[in-house]
């Protein structure tokens, strides 16, 4: 039974649907305006965000807020205010030999209201980051941030109403009931965040209206380690990828496969990587905590199984510090060749836990890949070229970094987005501009068009034109 959604949502919905109907294509003018007062927005409040999300966490990393955060929307925000006139341009499109001297044309339209759901692990990134887009693409906006981060929604929700007209861009909070409600909501486009089972609930939702969906997931996000790999450079930066925000990150490597032989050396190296940037963790503000009492003890469930399966675990805690009581802080730990069935080469980790396993050959690694679910980004590191095109040709993911982890995500001119379970659909710069448009084709018909010619009543001459039009094809 579909469910009816709450009448406060209804009535934000309905405002903004009436709005648009209103102005159903904003000027360039007024679409760099709102840019400019989402961009004003982040400047004003961006200390106070940064404070809140660590609240929310219980510790979080300033400097990984503003970096990951904070800098991906400006960065975004530029982009879009750099290029935007050149986005919504019509666009010239080549039209066949025998449709001249008619001609086509793309016209980017804004689709009308757009929904975007949000999750805990970014939430001010994946909040805002899909919201200009759709803004720029001359869309309503309505979010609808993750209740794990209460504080951080209840400041978001004040800070967007002063900025904005509430049939302009409104955020709503409330908990799981309100975001369900929220995706039975007939969006023009639903933009989803968030874990793997519960996007295929969104799109389950969105399909009674036949709204059309990106979901952005996650999934097991390999590291492959291949032989003519550095090592040591492999381990800083896989270290890095993997415990950037005690690594709650969509894209972080999920697990590492290294060529049979080098585990122990690999994890020695990610384990010294790790000393050098977390010398201490439990009072150290640039290690964050994990966001809540379920997700901390998930993962102490799958490092406590795969102990129990004969993995070999490796925990890095410098200081030697108590994690037990008082915080929700876990230690770097890295798993040495768990079984297949254990957790956490089953379920997405999503914290600083990495499993790493050795195989005997490429043809290993890229089988290995092949037989699970399509992730959302792949990490290849080595300096073999050949080796290098067989995984990128071999293997389907979202999106690949090569010789490091997590950067390709941050590229405004390359689009951003999953495949099979990790997700459908792509933003970031001209991407989320398309995606949250309708490129809709025109064909302006000229005066002195021969299509009068192809009109019944159908004869000879009709037969003569069409031969002709097949062999010019």
């Amino acid at each position: 039974m579909q469910q009816t959604p709450p009448s406060p949502l209804v009535d934000r919905f309905e405002a903004q649907r009436q709005a648009f109907g209103r102005q159903p294509f904003p000027t360039l003018a007024e679409r760099r305006d709102r840019l400019q007062r989402l961009a004003a927005l982040l400047d004003r409040h961006e200390a106070a965000l940064v404070q809140a999300i660590s609240a929310d966490f219980s510790g979080r990393s300033p400097h990984e807020t503003r970096l990951a955060e904070a800098f991906v929307v400006r960065a975004g925000l530029r982009h879009a205010l750099r290029h935007l006139k050149g986005w919504m341009r019509e666009r010239r499109v080549p039209t066949q030999l025998h449709f001249l001297p008619g001609r086509n044309r793309l016209l980017p339209q804004p689709l009308g209201v757009v929904g975007v759901v949000a999750p805990w692990n970014y939430p001010l990134q994946l909040s805002l980051g899909p919201a200009l887009a759709a803004l720029a693409a001359g869309n309503r906006v309505l979010i609808k941030p993750s209740e794990l981060t209460p504080a951080f929604s209840a400041l978001l929700e004040r800070a967007v109403a002063e900025a904005f007209a509430p049939d302009e861009m409104s955020v709503v909070t409330g908990d799981a009931s309100v975001g369900q409600a929220f995706s039975h909501l007939p969006f023009d486009h639903l933009f989803f965040t968030g874990s793997t089972p519960v996007g295929r609930l969104v799109a389950q939702a969105a399909a009674a209206n036949l709204t059309p969906v990106t979901l952005e997931l996650g999934g097991k996000s390999p590291a492959i380690i291949d032989s003519s790999a550095d090592l040591d450079e492999a381990a800083q930066r896989i270290a890095y990828g993997k415990l950037l925000n005690a690594g709650q990150t969509c894209v972080a490597p999920d697990y590492v496969l290294v060529p049979t032989g080098q585990g122990e050396a690999l994890a020695r190296r990610i384990a010294r990587a790790a000393e050098r940037m977390y010398p201490t963790l439990r009072d150290n503000p640039d290690y964050t905590a994990i966001v809540s009492p379920r997700h901390h003890a998930r993962l102490r469930d799958m490092v406590a199984e795969a102990a129990g399966l004969g993995a070999t675990i490796v925990q890095v805690n410098p200081a030697h510090e108590s994690l037990e009581q008082g915080t929700r802080k876990i230690a770097p730990t890295l798993v040495l060749n768990p079984p297949a069935g254990a957790r956490l080469m089953r379920e997405e980790i999503f914290g600083p836990v990495l499993p790493i396993l050795e195989v005997p050959s490429l043809d290993a690694a890229i089988a290995h890949v092949q037989q699970g679910d399509r992730p959302l980004a792949l990490y290849w590191f080595g300096r073999d070229t050949a080796h290098r095109d067989r995984v990128l040709h071999e293997t389907i993911s979202g999106g690949v970094t090569v010789n490091d982890c997590l950067w390709h995500l941050g590229q405004e001119h390359q689009p951003f987005g999953g495949v099979g379970a990790s997700g459908m659909g792509a933003y970031h710069g001209e991407w989320g501009f398309n995606t949250f448009s309708k490129l809709k084709p025109v064909f302006h018909q000229s005066r002195w068009a021969g299509t009068a010619l192809f009109r019944p009543p159908y004869g000879a001459t009709f037969e003569r034109l069409l031969g002709l039009l097949q062999r010019l094809g």
